[in-house]
């Protein structure tokens, strides 16, 4: 058995040979071959401690924030955050129109008198996994507007949000499009959160000896609030069966519905009641096909509802590739009047020259073109990629190209409105 002074004695040993290493070769990159290069930190790196960065002033600020939501001037939402100059963060939402975020604010006034419920999606990369940021705009919105339930969710989530989990029996599968293309799908139907669920192969949907049943547990926690958890409605969007699916649905133990989804089509809905406050939902199916299922909404019948699209890995160039016609009805059947884009971490790391960061912001541009057209009711904000760092030596910097980008992708996102 080692003793303490053993482990003590192995690691002096070991920062000394690297602080021989360190005086012996000079600071930098020795190169071993054209590929394979090895680094050694200076004497100064290993003893000298980097200084920190002032951030007073920003955490002033940030404490001095009013924690409540209010839509302000024709400008911008404001977060509540004071404009401070002197710490030199802007808080507010930066636009060249100032009408640009008028078709929300329309909604939000019209919500006193249409009893239609509006929906936000939140598209983004895994930055907002798990309903992160998400979850605090829909709080916020749902206290001053009115809405309950956490909205959007799909049946095979990559990652569980604050409010739902779910349990799907074997045999489950997702396929999506939101970073490449499924090479099993022959068709480009993949809903409004770029991807969809089924729980029979597609390579057995021709096989009409064979029936398949599969299950689904929905369960809703309190961690997302009261709002959250007094949704009154289920929505589960499906389409593209071979055959009819049998189904039924389990409010808490109860069976409250029993019948059958539709063959074909791409866009259908089954709605279901419930009663409030319900946290368990059980579907069972069986069938010699499945649909596709495309996600499914717990919300109420009015007020706001924000959908927190998680999409792990994507760089938010997918919408081309999902049917226009789908994606459509969804947009209008959903009464979708803001549409929050939260991209650009993903494609930073191919990024290798400030040409690269423009045409990537031109795609970007594209794919918004595509989203005013098939939600022409809807605002569109864009919110850049976060700060990401590279370790260089023995300090993290920030990522190559990063300011370029962002930049480029502002520059694109304003002038398009």
């Amino acid at each position: 058995m080692h003793k303490p002074w053993h482990s003590l004695i192995f690691g002096v040993v070991i920062f000394i040979a690297l602080g021989l290493l360190s005086f012996t070769f000079p600071s930098g990159e020795l190169k071993i071959t054209s590929v394979l290069k090895v680094s050694f930190p200076s004497l100064n790196s290993l003893f000298n401690k980097s200084a920190k960065k002032d951030i007073s002033k920003a955490l002033e600020t940030l404490n001095a924030v009013d924690t409540s939501f209010i839509i302000g001037d024709a400008v911008s939402v404001k977060t509540g955050l004071p404009r401070d100059t002197s710490a030199k963060l802007i808080t507010w939402i930066q636009a060249r129109n100032k009408q640009v975020l008028n078709n929300f604010f329309n909604a939000l006034s019209g919500l006193k008198t249409n009893p239609k419920s509006v929906h936000v999606l939140h598209y983004g990369d895994s930055q907002i996994e798990g309903d992160r940021i998400t979850d605090y705009l829909r709080l916020k919105l749902q206290g001053q507007f009115g809405g309950s339930g956490p909205g959007l969710i799909s049946l095979t989530p990559i990652a569980e949000g604050v409010i739902n989990r779910v349990t799907a029996s074997n045999g489950w599968d997702r396929y999506n499009i939101f970073t490449m293309k499924d090479k099993r799908v022959s068709h480009n139907n993949y809903g409004v959160l770029g991807g969809f669920s089924r729980f029979h192969d597609y390579k057995k949907a021709g096989d009409t000896n064979t029936t398949s049943s599969a299950s689904l547990v929905v369960t809703t926690t309190k961690l997302g609030g009261a709002n959250a958890m007094a949704y009154k409605n289920i929505k589960l969007f499906y389409g593209g069966a071979k055959f009819k699916t049998w189904s039924e649905f389990y409010d808490g133990p109860a069976l409250i519905r029993a019948d059958s989804f539709e063959a074909g089509g791409n866009f259908r809905v089954k709605e279901y009641n419930i009663t409030p406050g319900s946290n368990i939902h059980t579907f069972k199916f069986s069938g010699k096909d499945s649909p596709d299922f495309y996600g499914m909404s717990l919300e109420s019948d009015n007020g706001v509802v924000v959908d927190n699209i998680g999409l792990r890995g994507s760089s938010g160039t997918f919408f081309h590739q999902i049917s226009f016609g789908q994606l459509k009805q969804f947009y209008d059947y959903l009464n979708v009047r803001l549409i929050i884009l939260q991209f650009g971490g993903n494609a930073l790391p191919s990024i290798k020259d400030a040409t690269m960061a423009v045409n990537y912001a031109g795609y970007l541009r594209g794919q918004i073109s595509i989203l005013k057209k098939l939600a022409p009711r809807a605002s569109i904000l864009f919110i850049g990629p976060s700060d990401m760092s590279v370790k260089v030596g023995t300090e993290y910097v920030t990522y190559p190209y990063l300011e370029e980008l962002r930049d480029a992708i502002k520059k694109e996102v304003l002038s398009s409105g």
